[in-house]
């Protein structure tokens, strides 16, 4: 590969006035140190590699891995990936529970890159999309790039040096810039309830399922009723003896259209690439047609009504039809779609209590209503820390304020969910409003090409240091809030994820898919301040 002429980018109009109106600043050399083999220690007191990368990729989950190929096909490779784990896979790594799989059809969750005819079903179980994520990893040769077991402690700017320093758990790396690709669902929920130290039996979350725990003929509380527990409900519910799960607020559970393709299908898909074309053009116009009505609820009314009724037939027990009917337009929260959730849920041993658990006491667990009852285990699927990234208690502004301190008030934003005011030369993917109903990966391929063009244009144009203007992102998120008002995220009547503690919608993108890409084609330097 020529890499001179894979990483000579030319400067459009906008950015050669750009770069003409910017104030050129001299960064001061860099001094170098000793290099030092990388030890895992626990003080992390490890000398300083001399080696100072271009860019340094967090996570090697679906972003990181996208990152990596993306980066190396245009002869980009001074970089790494650093994984705190000892493989890829991130969230699908992670979450091991019982019926875990993904909620978009397998022909669009999959990168645009590497398409996949292993897929055992239209819908995609966990251990097969984290081998797929393996197989990427293994056909564009990506662990020579890969760092495994070297987790990020904290990230800093140098305004100095215009370097980041990211101390890690094998010491301290320097590079002109970081992608920050942990992903939006990582750390679990936890709710802080009275007496919950008080418990004596099995308790865990089900993005940390204890597969040690026997669940056979035990009596099982499960808290929540979002996309994990509407999987694993089912999985478990044979085994209990009984299953008594907390239910806030009823979600809207859809039919699932999931089926096996077979030995046969796999073929015909390995052999007619074509088909998998077709069918990841079907699913991707399918979920443009679910985005538009969410963005104009008026269209979804048809869909509210078909859906109680569908409900109805599902459930007819009179009394549990009424707690497991949701009282918000659906979409408002996250659709699920699940075949095997409410026969569960009529089972004979399961009992659906309509309220929160509030209380812990020994073995007892009580609802809000005062119920009471014994259970042996305690599954949490209470969802992710989705206001508040865990990222952002590992990175620090040019400021030196770390930004979970910021956002501790309120919820992060950002321009385009990608870049963030007052942290310079850094991205973030999957960040701050940037979710449409979509396959998560598309959405982050999208953002990738994006950093990738802002990377080259920075090696090409010679800039050294460059940050989101601060009214950019003010008139970006000021449209964006306006606009989210109307949608069915904002207007439903739920009290979803998507919101923070002060109502505002933090995760939502309001406009179409085409528009987000369309935006996120190419990184505009009239948006940042450069320095160079």
């Amino acid at each position: 590969m020529n890499i001179k002429t894979e990483l000579d980018v030319a400067l459009t109009n906008d950015d050669a006035t750009t770069l003409q109106n910017s104030k050129p600043v001299i960064a001061k050399p860099t001094k170098k140190r000793s290099s030092a083999k990388a030890k895992n220690t626990a003080d992390h007191n490890v000398q300083m590699p001399s080696h100072l990368y271009d860019t340094i990729v967090v996570g090697a989950g679906i972003s990181g891995i996208a990152a990596a190929v993306k980066l190396n096909k245009v002869g980009y490779d001074n970089y790494i990936v650093i994984e705190k784990a000892d493989r890829v896979g991130g969230a699908w790594r992670e979450n091991t529970y019982p019926g875990c799989g993904c909620d978009v059809p397998s022909a669009l969750y999959s990168f645009s890159f590497a398409p996949s005819y292993k897929w055992s079903h239209l819908f995609a179980k966990q251990p097969e999309i984290l081998s797929y994520l393996e197989d990427v990893t293994e056909q564009f040769d990506l662990q020579q790039k890969i760092e495994f077991n070297n987790e990020l402690i904290n990230a800093k700017w140098d305004e100095d040096k215009h370097l980041w320093q990211l101390e890690t758990q094998k010491g301290t790396y320097q590079a002109k810039t970081v992608i920050f690709s942990t992903g939006p669902i990582t750390e679990p929920s936890m709710p802080k309830l009275k007496g919950i130290e008080t418990f004596k039996g099995e308790m865990f979350h089900s993005a940390r399922w204890n597969h040690d725990c026997d669940l056979s003929a035990k009596r099982i509380a499960v808290i929540g009723t979002g996309a994990s527990a509407i999987q694993f409900v089912p999985q478990i519910q044979p085994l209990a003896s009984e299953l008594i799960i907390f239910q806030r607020t009823a979600p809207w559970v859809l039919p699932k259209p999931d089926f096996p393709l077979g030995e046969k299908g796999k073929l015909l898909v390995e052999k007619i690439p074509a088909i998998q074309q077709k069918w990841r053009g079907a699913v991707a116009s399918s979920l443009n047609m679910i985005n538009f009505g969410l963005r104009n609820p008026k269209f979804l009314e048809p869909v509210n009504f078909l859906s109680r009724k569908l409900l109805s037939w599902q459930i007819p027990d009179r009394q549990l039809l009424k707690n497991a009917t949701p009282n918000f337009s659906i979409g408002c929260k996250r659709l699920l779609f699940a075949n095997n959730y409410y026969p569960a849920l009529q089972a004979d041993n399961t009992h659906l209590i309509p309220y929160g658990l509030v209380e812990v006491q020994g073995n007892t667990v009580i609802a809000a209503n005062g119920e009471r009852h014994d259970v042996d285990v305690i599954i949490w699927g209470t969802g992710f820390e989705v206001s508040h990234p865990s990222i952002g208690k590992r990175v620090s502004n040019a400021q030196g304020q770390l930004l979970a301190d910021l956002w501790k008030d309120s919820s992060p934003e950002a321009f385009l969910g990608t870049s963030i005011e007052g942290v310079p030369n850094a991205f973030l993917v999957l960040g701050p409003n940037i979710l449409v109903y979509d396959s998560f990966i598309g959405i982050a391929e999208a953002q990738l090409d994006y950093i990738v063009s802002a990377l080259m244009k920075m090696k090409s144009l010679k800039f050294i240091r460059f940050e989101i203007k601060k009214e950019v992102v003010r008139k970006h998120n000021f449209k964006l809030q306006k606009q989210l008002q109307t949608t069915v995220f904002n207007s439903g009547g739920c009290k979803s994820y998507y919101l923070d503690a002060h109502g505002r919608n933090f995760a939502a993108w309001p406009w179409s898919l085409a528009k987000l890409k369309q935006q996120l084609k190419e990184m505009n330097l009239q948006h940042y301040d450069i320095v160079h």
